[in-house]
């Protein structure tokens, strides 16, 4: 019986059938056979009524825009397949993140409080014979999922909105004037929100089975036992390239223990290892990572999935529906979705399409433009790239670790105004400028290595990124000057220049302050 038989076995729950079900997902995936069911149609026929102005499916991060929409005065139905109930291991992230929900109006001072579980400092980046380095306020928050979403449903339900419990998604039929949603009865809506993850089917529909550009796996488990430590590491190695992968952890402490999580970068190859695999791996490391053997801990939950990335954000596919979060694939391929990128683009999503409502701009062109593109993000396909191994790849084993070693070196050097928002998935021009042109001077050898790792043809893509995003920080303060002007112009052409705005704004990095 392999490690990961006995110890996920006897947790509660017996988590290793969750595993092994989300094997048989990441399988098909590697044998390029994504399911693509045909979930959305379109017809001609107008609808004689329509009931909601925005069905959101998928209430677990759906409830956060939803309770934002409903307290702008829009009928607002979420759907959830199951029961609406946060998880139990904490989503972490950055207090000035969070603020958001009360910028919002979601949550008052005292409310977010209470939804915070943990808090720690400092965090650790450090790589294997390389650079150790220390950051405070950066993901050092634990939310607690369970509370955050039950005050979120609470004021979602007092602003008017209502929520569908045990309501899974069958399909969806678009009209002219709206949208059947097809679920146990039909709700009719102006407005369809997928906010169904990473494995929606409506996502899978448009993406129509192309594989992901990136995949990360992910494994970990929250456990007690662990010697005294109110540290935590945000991206550590200890271990060269092995199994064709650089294996990164994350550690911090959590409310019932200390969770920890190793993750790597790769792409879908039938070859790549399974998700229980990658667990046998975990449980053979963490003793020498955490300085503990596995016969003194106590293990609560066990954690795992793999989550699939693409170099473009998903364009909505049809009129009147729109995909966020997840579904949307707009985020960071370092961080790949989730609790973070969700509130980072939930105050320009609300706007959005609050906007897109009451001018009834719901077909494809004008709600693309709540997806455009970014430069900041696409940026950082680069970075994801360097730290993944082809399949056949020959890279030296301590290639990764002394490239990140050095960029963070340098990023150091430059102080906190580069490194914390870098960490926060937020890359800007003059930031990576320095720190590109300082590790080019200081490690010119690990750039040239660099080159044949990630392949020309990627340098030159990156390259196309880098000056786009040199031009979107150039024109975000032009651009600033004309937002009285904007004001002026008809509320249908202000939701242009919004959008126009919006792009330049978090495209360039300047969302964050």
């Amino acid at each position: 019986m392999s490690l990961t038989e006995q110890i996920l076995s006897q947790m509660p729950g017996n988590p290793l059938t969750g595993l092994r079900q989300a094997d048989r997902l990441w399988q098909a995936y590697r044998e390029a056979k994504i399911p693509q069911d045909e979930v959305v149609k379109e017809t001609p026929e107008l609808l004689e009524a329509v009931e909601w102005d925005v069905v959101i499916c998928g209430g677990t991060l759906g409830i956060l825009i939803g309770a934002a929409l409903a307290q702008r005065g829009w009928r607002v139905a979420v759907l959830e397949r199951g029961k609406l109930r946060g998880r139990d291991q904490e989503w972490n992230i950055s207090r000035r993140e969070l603020q958001t929900l009360v910028e919002l109006g979601l949550l008052t001072e005292a409310e977010l409080e209470g939804a915070i579980a943990t808090t720690y400092n400092p965090g650790y980046v450090r790589f294997h014979e390389g650079i150790e380095l220390q950051v405070t306020d950066v993901l050092n928050i634990g939310v607690d999922p369970v509370y955050l979403l039950d005050t979120l449903k609470a004021k979602f339900l007092t602003a008017g909105g209502q929520l569908f419990e045990d309501t899974a998604f069958k399909g969806a039929i678009v009209h002219p004037n709206g949208i059947t949603v097809q679920v146990a009865a039909p709700f009719t809506t102006r407005l369809l929100l997928d906010a169904m993850g990473h494995f929606s089917p409506v996502t899978q529909q448009a993406r129509q089975g192309k594989p992901p550009d990136a995949v990360c796996l992910v494994v970990g488990t929250c456990a007690q036992g662990f010697p005294e430590n109110p540290t935590g590491d945000l991206f550590a190695t200890f271990t060269p390239v092995q199994n064709q992968c650089q294996y990164f952890w994350e550690a911090f402490p959590a409310r019932d223990g200390r969770t920890t999580y190793l993750f790597t970068y790769l792409d879908a190859q039938p070859e790549r290892p399974s998700l229980e695999a990658l667990f046998e791996d975990y449980l053979q490391l963490l003793p020498e990572y955490q300085g503990v053997g596995l016969d003194r801990l106590q293990f609560q939950r066990a954690l795992f999935g793999f989550f699939p990335c693409y170099r473009h954000p998903l364009k909505p596919a049809w009129n009147r529906i729109l995909p966020i979060g997840d579904s949307s694939g707009n985020q960071s391929p370092l961080s790949f979705g989730g609790f973070g990128a969700m509130i980072r683009h939930l105050q320009r999503l609300t706007s959005g399409i609050d906007a897109a409502l009451a001018e009834d701009l719901l077909d494809r062109p004008a709600l693309s433009l709540l997806h455009p593109y970014q430069p900041n993000l696409a940026v950082t396909w680069l970075f994801q790239r360097s730290m993944s191994v082809g399949i056949h790849q020959k890279v030296a084993p301590h290639q990764i670790n002394a490239l990140l070693s050095a960029v963070f070196a340098e990023m150091q050097q430059l102080g906190d105004r580069v490194l914390k928002p870098f960490l926060q998935d937020v890359v800007q021009f003059s930031a990576l400028s320095q720190t590109m042109l300082r590790v080019a001077i200081a490690h010119p050898r690990l750039i040239l290595a660099v080159i044949p790792h990630v392949g020309l043809l990627t340098l030159l893509t990156w390259m196309g990124h880098f000056l786009a995003l040199g031009l979107y920080a150039a024109l975000y303060p032009l651009a600033l000057r004309l937002k009285p002007w904007i004001k002026l112009l008809p509320s249908v052409w202000q939701y242009y220049g919004d959008r126009w705005l919006e792009a330049l704004q978090y495209g360039s990095g300047n969302d964050y302050p």
